[in-house]
């Protein structure tokens, strides 16, 4: 039987990075960054939103954060500063060019990350 994190106190933390730079080489130099910017956010918003109404529903303390920058570099920092004692990550991203089998952004945090990590292979649906 699998214990639930509120069994041990234990807080899950939600992380959205927005890699604003990769989004605009992949979709042109057209597109304005402020636009850019906010549509990245209100599907980051959108995507933690459905995360908070499970752990609300499974009564599990959380918290959320949504981060701008390089992902790779973002949720190592993160992992380290919170003290995480596991890490949950997708194995494929968003990346325009999907990767062979694990995501790039999986692949290089789990070499500097000294905690675990656990890779998701199927995309859940909030």
């Amino acid at each position: 039987m699998s214990q639930e994190p509120h069994e041990f106190d234990s807080t899950v933390h939600f992380l959205h990075v927005a890699d604003i730079g990769a989004e605009m080489s992949e979709s042109g130099v057209d597109n304005n960054a402020n636009e850019l910017q906010e549509s990245l956010t209100d599907m980051a918003e959108e995507a933690l939103t459905g995360a908070e109404s499970q752990a609300e529903e499974a009564d599990v303390h959380y918290d959320r954060t949504i981060l701008e920058g390089d992902p790779y570099e973002a949720i190592v920092k993160y992992s380290a500063d919170s003290g995480a004692d596991l890490v949950v990550m997708g194995a494929s991203g968003q990346s325009g060019i999907k990767e062979h089998l694990l995501g790039s952004t999986t692949d290089h945090v789990s070499q500097p990350v000294d905690t675990s990590i656990q890779i998701v292979h199927r995309r859940i649906n909030y």
